[in-house]
């Protein structure tokens, strides 16, 4: 019976000694937590970008258009925009056929684009363009190594025309109707005997009957 009633004290010391600590631990850990809840209202960042904008058109004919380092295709493509984004927009060129746009990651962040592109929303100012890009190398042609190459052709002398001999046409005469001696004509010697063998088949026919 004792020890049953020892065992039951000793339960219920243990239970009051872990209610305690799980008490101060719960508060000390609690209210340093509490301690980093700002008590000011702190301001929310959207993706909105602040003044003007330009976007990539979603009916252009390619999925992502050039970003170049300034308003020409002479310049160098220093990236890419894809269709449906927005950068926020700097300036544009006295004619509006190319906008400035902030790009990060390049010298300045900043790049250009084609106006006929993007879609713009808000005003955008005139900015002057960076001078015109000025050619890396310069191509120089070493006349002598040039002339190795060149091939002088002797010219060739056409053969000379001779003119064919005149074409000679013959002339014929026209011959006189041949005649029988006696100056009968030979067509009618024909005819008159062609006439007797007539006669002369009829007579024989006739004979034979």
């Amino acid at each position: 019976m004792r020890m049953g009633r020892k065992r039951l004290g000793i339960l219920i010391l243990i239970s009051i000694l872990l209610t305690s600590i799980f008490a101060v631990y719960d508060e000390v850990f609690k209210g340093s937590v509490n301690a980093q809840i700002p008590t000011v209202s702190v301001p929310t960042v959207t993706g909105s970008p602040l003044g003007p904008v330009v976007s990539v058109r979603r009916d252009a004919d390619q999925d992502s258009i050039n970003v170049r380092s300034g308003p020409s295709a002479k310049y160098d493509i220093i990236g890419v925009l894809i269709v449906g984004q927005t950068v926020p927009a700097r300036g544009r060129t006295p004619g509006g056929d190319w906008i400035q746009i902030f790009y990060p990651g390049v010298p300045d962040s900043t790049g250009w684009v084609y106006s006929p592109l993007v879609s713009i929303t808000g005003s955008i100012p005139i900015v002057e363009p960076p001078p015109t890009p000025t050619p890396r190398t310069t191509p120089t042609i070493d006349p002598t190594l040039a002339a190795q190459f060149i091939i002088e052709l002797p010219p060739t002398r056409l053969p000379t025309f001779t003119p064919p001999p005149p074409l000679v046409i013959p002339t014929f005469e026209n011959e006189p109707p041949q005649a029988v001696p006696g100056g009968i004509p030979i067509g009618i010697v024909i005819i008159g005997m062609a006439v007797l063998g007539v006669f002369g088949t009829l007579i024989s026919f006739l004979r034979g009957r």
